[in-house]
């Protein structure tokens, strides 16, 4: 690991157990036992890291939907591992949710970056549902805003979880992966067809 890959990696361990404002270049170096002018000569301000620690989380999440988008007849199984990994994905970046208002304000260009994710991501779930509905997971009678709606729900909780347990249920990570993976999950049982309810409720629901 190379001092650009050290810098990156004690930066994301710092933001996520101390949070984004109580972090700076110096802190991080001072970590690291080297010098801030060390640091600065990879990264001149805090917020270059955060930018490339956020441009890691879009390419896993690009990475995570181009693997669902490919898989050709899609299972309950898929649905809830991809749930569970973004999940997961999104725990190793927590800090950028848990303090996501104060980032997009502070960084304009991962505001923009985001507001552009965002109108791609409900393009890519959609053709994910509909997938689902071909491979006989979901049902094939779901109106148009019911899954337009389903959409922004996902959105909602995916980048509101992380706060929503650090303030409330103050879980540990795997507990909180899985909780957290199954109240996303239970949005889609109404839409599952009977068979596949049948086998959530075996499969999932204890």
């Amino acid at each position: 690991m190379n001092t650009k890959e050290k810098i990156l990696s004690k930066a994301l361990e710092l933001f996520n157990e101390k949070g984004y404002n109580n972090i700076t270049t110096r802190s991080i170096a001072a970590e690291l036992n080297i010098s801030a002018g060390n640091l600065h000569y990879h990264f001149k301000h805090s917020e270059d890291i955060i930018k490339i620690l956020f441009s890691e989380l879009t390419m896993k999440m690009d990475d995570l939907l181009n693997q669902m988008k490919k898989s050709g007849n899609k299972t309950l199984e898929d649905l809830y591992q991809f749930t569970f990994s973004t999940c997961d994905i999104f725990y190793s970046y927590r800090f950028i949710f848990i303090n996501f208002v104060d980032i997009l304000n502070k960084i304009p260009d991962i505001k923009s970056q985001y507001e552009s994710i965002n109108c791609n991501r409900k393009e890519e779930f959609y053709l994910i549902f509909s997938h689902l509905q071909k491979s006989g997971v979901f049902q094939n009678n779901i109106p148009d805003f019911v899954i337009e709606c389903l959409t922004e729900q996902i959105f909602i909780i995916a980048d509101n979880w992380l706060s929503h347990n650090r303030l409330i249920l103050k879980l540990d990570q795997n507990t909180a992966i899985q909780h957290y993976t199954l109240l996303q999950m239970n949005l889609f049982y109404p839409l599952l067809n009977r068979e596949q309810q049948v086998r959530y409720e075996q499969q999932y629901i204890k």
